[in-house]
């Protein structure tokens, strides 16, 4: 958060989705959070003082018109016992943008001011409600794509990942501790300090544990963000069929006219909990056409990135130069073999697309009619779930800003451990000590700065 920002402002701002719905959540954070609701709430029954943890019913009203607007429930958290430590209000309000926005008004004229994105979660971690890694996972929570990474996240809510960062910090704490004693009294060094008892500490009890945490990373950014799945193949060989197919929905256009897609297509689907980013690009060929060269780079580049590739093959038609091309671009360990149009009269050459394809998985189907496209989602399933047990196993996994500071550590940690084993001077080791000890704090929000916080809470939604 900016340093502009003064926390000591009482804010609001509606704290659930604009939209046609039942109920809309206005919030108020702050010393003048109960102030501001006696002012513009009208209990139904009288109420001498509100009592924390209760719903109230009754009516908002414009205490310069004295206009009553919505009949609601208000809540009331007495500090420290609320979401940001601070006394907080929440009007239950009927849902719709003007109705909300009108309240939100009556708040702001009443000396609130309007929340920033991320302001309220903000002011939970400030006020030491919950660390850095609790406030990501609230993004996390929000912005899943699947079940598994509800999991996750709920996992890091509760604070797994700060607890086990922490408990890395205090066996660096001692290690460092010895290191600084034996620099300040040289002639007991040999009595404080093992150097090869240390090293291999480090290893064992830092280096290590935080490899395991790293390796985690990538199987969280496949469930949080969703599997970024590229239907890649030559021209008319049914990419586009086959991705509304598995959308259930015509969402691109198929025509027998050869390149008819020219950018990349991309959708969601959930494909029985696992989130699949499905993008139908332009076929691979060698085009003269400027817009379609484009849209050939762009289908190579993001075939080159795919965290899982659908290689594409037509059965009526014989095997060409481009299909050999698009092998040649594929990564063969993130890739499964598609034969469609099943349903046609078979030309494709079995023996020399074996010699290729060796032991790739691979499904036969037929995008058209539908026939096969359930052992495509089973052998879908079973490609990516490879390691998943592993990864669920985990009970923290770091995100990418987690991720960059882990191996930020490592590298002054394992520093540390090489100057060790090599003898150089004990100085030199406490300084990557500290360097490794800041960029695990960094994590946690222990160590930091308000660039930081400021790229993180950015990320907020208004409201949260």
């Amino acid at each position: 958060m900016p340093n502009s920002l003064d926390i000591k402002d009482t804010i609001t701002a509606v704290a659930t989705p604009f939209g046609i719905a039942g109920i809309g959540i206005i919030r108020i954070s702050g010393d003048d959070a109960v102030k501001i609701a006696q002012k513009i709430f009208k209990p139904q029954k009288p109420v001498q003082q509100f009592e924390s943890h209760h719903l109230y019913l009754g009516e908002i009203r414009d205490p310069v018109s004295g206009q009553m607007f919505d009949q609601v429930l208000l809540s009331y958290m007495k500090a420290p016992h609320s979401y940001t430590k601070e006394d907080v209000v929440e009007i239950n309000a009927h849902s719709g943008h003007l109705l909300l926005q009108k309240t939100v008004q009556i708040i702001l004229h009443e000396g609130a001011r309007l929340a920033k994105p991320g302001e309220f979660t903000y002011r939970a971690f400030i006020n030491g409600r919950i660390d850095l890694t609790q406030a990501e996972a609230v993004v996390d929570l929000v912005r899943s794509k699947s079940e598994k990474g509800l999991t996750i996240a709920s996992r890091q809510i509760t604070g797994a990942l700060r607890e086990r960062i922490e408990q890395l910090r205090k066996k660096v704490i001692d290690i460092l501790a010895h290191v600084e004693a034996a620099i300040d009294f040289p002639e007991e060094e040999s009595g404080i300090l093992s150097k090869e008892g240390t090293t291999s500490l480090l290893e064992r009890e830092i280096i290590k544990p935080i490899a395991h945490i790293i390796a985690s990373y990538t199987g969280r950014r496949l469930w949080m963000d969703g599997i970024h799945t590229v239907i890649a193949g030559r021209v008319n060989v049914g990419k586009s069929s086959l991705l509304n197919r598995l959308l259930n929905e015509q969402r691109a256009i198929v025509t027998p006219i050869p390149g008819t897609t020219r950018d990349v297509i991309e959708s969601f689907v959930d494909l029985e909990g696992i989130p699949l980013r499905l993008m139908d690009t332009a076929g691979i060929r060698n085009v003269k056409g400027q817009v379609e060269k484009m849209g050939v780079q762009l289908s190579e580049q993001k075939l080159s990135e795919a965290d899982l590739a659908l290689i594409v093959f037509d059965q009526s038609r014989p095997l060409n130069q481009d299909d050999f091309r698009i092998l040649s671009k594929t990564n063969k360990e993130k890739s499964l073999i598609i034969i469609n149009k099943i349903d046609l009269p078979e030309k494709l050459d079995k023996e020399r697309l074996n010699e290729m394809i060796r032991d790739l998985p691979r499904a036969r189907i037929s995008a058209l009619t539908g026939e096969g496209i359930e052992n495509l989602f089973q052998i879908i399933r079973d490609v990516i779930l490879i390691g998943d047990e592993a990864i669920l196993s985990s009970p923290i996994a770091p995100n990418l800003r987690q991720h960059g500071a882990l191996m930020e550590a490592t590298r002054f940690f394992q520093n540390a451990a090489n100057s060790m084993r090599e003898d150089a001077p004990l100085e030199i080791i406490a300084v990557d000590l500290h360097g490794g000890l800041e960029a695990l704090g960094t994590i946690t929000g222990d160590t930091g700065d308000e660039e930081i916080y400021d790229k993180i809470f950015s990320e907020f939604c208004l409201g949260k």
